[in-house]
């Protein structure tokens, strides 16, 4: 017998729970862009307790939380140039934040309105896919429209685990192995796919193997520590960028919160779980890095607590200020001419309504 083949998946740290490193730092790392990383994810916590709070009260619709998730949009979206497209999950309105979608914007999707989805920037950006693990397709597509075109970009698929458990998530990247393209798939294996543990749905040792099959370097990372997700998708997307083609990265973190406010966990899993894993949180070590390198403070985080939430009232304020749109509106974007089936319905539509939307 002799041996075909041999694999290895590496796990990357840089900073314990506590913020101490556990090895030697990247040699470029730049302190600054931490503090700006740090301060994108104290803006995401405030912003998705507002967006909860507004949802508790009847203002928003379903929302999807990434408390103790904050490091992996964060330092995926600080890793990307403006010119990458980014193909995100539900769960990543801090990184589509961070690449310029207001905060009104994202508020607006959720209240129901689409126009939240009609970026004023980064406009290459596709919105929040909501079917699980199908926008990895679109990602491929869109990676080897890049590559036909000779564009120096990269396309950059988020997801959770559970959409791992998808044939479209397979499908995707096997292709993407096979046509070489630039797109790099991240994983937020927060352990929870809704109700179904990380357990039940693979008997996988790590979900970063599951780039060996597809021919394409899969890295297992510590999601909670946004220095080892940031360095992993800056290198993984540089070697995309200059003809490597894809790759898979493993993000280790854990849901703090419910699936969405539309689910309750305590149902399903015992509240030790969720505290042992509280400890784990990112923000908390990089604050502490932060703090022990002289590049944080009490003072400076009390400010920036302030200025978020006068933005983020700003926003809330904005977003509830936008006229509710007529119900003909959802027939205006499916088709340049509208067949007879749906012409119907529209004017079925317009006709049980008055015609002025102002109040909603």
């Amino acid at each position: 017998m002799t041996e075909a083949a041999r694999f290895v998946i590496e796990h990357i740290g840089f900073l314990d729970p506590k913020g101490e490193p556990l090895q030697d730092l990247p040699s470029d790392l730049d302190l600054d862009a931490l503090v700006e990383c740090y301060r994108a994810m104290v803006r995401l916590r405030r912003f998705d307790a507002k967006a909860v709070a507004l949802q508790r009260t009847g203002r928003l619709g379903t929302y999807a939380v990434s408390l103790g998730q904050e490091a992996i949009p964060i330092g995926v979206a600080s890793a990307m140039r403006a010119e990458d497209v980014l193909v995100p999950s539900y769960r990543d309105s801090g990184a589509l934040a961070w690449r310029g979608v207001g905060l009104h914007e994202l508020l607006l999707y959720w209240g129901g309105d689409e126009r939240g989805s009609d970026f004023a920037q980064s406009r290459q950006d596709f919105p929040f896919s909501i079917p699980v693990a199908s926008h990895c397709l679109h990602a491929v597509g869109v990676s080897y429209a890049i590559k036909l075109r000779r564009e120096p970009k990269v396309a950059v698929c988020m997801i959770g685990d559970g959409a791992t458990s998808n044939g479209a998530f397979y499908e995707a990247i096997n292709c993407a192995g096979v046509l070489n393209v630039p797109v790099v798939f991240v994983i937020s294996n927060n352990q929870w796919a809704i109700s179904v543990p990380r357990s039940a749905q693979t008997a996988a040792e790590t979900l970063a193997q599951k780039a060996i099959a597809a021919g394409m370097p899969g890295v297992q990372v510590d999601g909670n520590d946004l220095i080892a997700v940031r360095q992993a998708t800056s290198e993984a997307i540089e070697r995309a960028r200059n003809g490597g083609g894809p790759s898979l990265i493993e993000a280790l973190t854990y849901r703090l919160s419910d699936h969405t406010t539309a689910d309750d966990a305590s149902r399903y899993r015992a509240a030790d779980m969720v505290e042992a894993a509280q400890a784990e949180e990112p923000m908390t070590r990089l604050r502490a890095f932060l703090t022990a390198s002289g590049h944080w403070d009490n003072k400076m985080e009390q400010d920036l607590v302030e200025a978020i939430d006068r933005e983020v009232d700003e926003a809330v304020e904005r977003y509830l200020a936008v006229p509710v749109e007529s119900a003909t509106a959802m027939f205006d974007h499916l088709h340049a001419k509208l067949p007879l089936a749906l012409k119907n319905q529209r004017e079925a539509a317009a006709s049980e309504t008055s015609g002025d939307h102002s109040d909603g």
